[in-house]
């Protein structure tokens, strides 16, 4: 097997923005793109990488989906997270400009993340499965009525032109990253702010949910990030939703400790997702 240490897989093609975050927070390695999620997940487990650059959630889009099914259902841990500035390009093809359009390409996430620009200048969204994929899509149609929405480092890799920048919604359009690998870490918790990534299942029984969360209120715990998402389509009542969860803490922690603990009289199964040191734009909050 070929080294892995230097490499980082990500989902989408070449220039997404997933690749952007991998040169921004590991600078010296080589990017590996893979078309699904799966595939960079597996990309892992398969030891072909060492790490993968994973979207979880955006401040304006929300939710990132079947991400947490993926984390979930993997052996894999969360060794680290990274906020992304997202900063949405318009492309063209040379000499494209905003009169000639008709049509913008681009994935569900970034046409959400810039529907007022849309909207004012009339144009036709088509949903493709990447941003990357987007500009390439383009670059290939050489057709002055299309453009795409993707990052600068897409607009250099496939020869398009930037119609105009910075085209998003909100001046605080942030993507936060996690950093996943086959090997759990152990982060120093009195060295910054440490983050444990857990997802639960709460029992059918009156007020569980009530009662697994409150021994982090008795033991001043915080939770930075509580979120609910079903397993599979079903409403059954049987079905109960899955909870992930952000802790600011280390599990060696005491008050941490009897936190999980009293989470697990409540819940059928608390599954550790990583232990990891918080990205340095929490320490500045």
């Amino acid at each position: 097997m070929a080294d892995n240490k230097d490499k980082i897989s990500f989902q989408g093609q070449s220039g997404a923005y997933s690749e952007v975050a991998c040169k921004a927070y590991f600078p010296d390695m080589e990017t590996i793109s893979c078309d699904t999620f799966e595939d960079a997940f597996y990309s892992v487990s398969s030891g072909n990488v060492k790490y993968a650059m994973i979207p979880i959630e955006n401040s304006q889009a929300g939710r990132v989906a079947d991400i947490h099914n993926l984390l979930a259902n993997s052996s894999l841990h969360i060794v680290g997270e990274h906020f992304q500035r997202v900063r949405h390009q318009l492309l063209g093809i040379p000499g494209a400009k905003i009169s000639n359009l008709k049509t913008v390409y681009s994935h569900t996430q970034a046409v959400s993340q810039c529907r007022k620009f849309i909207n004012n200048h009339n144009l036709m969204p088509i949903i493709l499965g990447d941003t990357a994929g987007a500009a390439a899509d383009v670059a290939k149609k050489k057709d002055i009525s299309n453009a795409a929405i993707a990052s600068q480092l897409a607009a250099k890799k496939y020869g398009l032109e930037i119609i105009s920048s910075d085209i998003e919604d909100s001046n605080n359009n942030v993507t936060r990253f996690v950093i996943i690998s086959k090997d759990a870490i152990d982060p120093d918790p009195d060295n910054g702010l440490v983050i444990t990534s857990c997802i639960f299942k709460v029992r059918n029984i009156p007020a569980a949910l009530y009662k697994a969360l409150g021994g982090f209120a008795t033991n001043r715990v915080n939770l930075l990030k509580l979120e609910s998402y079903m397993i599979d389509d079903s409403f059954s009542s049987s079905q109960l939703p899955q909870f992930y969860v952000d802790i600011a803490g280390h599990p060696s922690d005491k008050r941490v400790r009897l936190a999980l603990e009293e989470l697990g009289f409540f819940t059928n199964k608390v599954k550790i997702l990583g232990v990891y040191k918080a990205h340095e734009s929490r320490d500045r909050d």
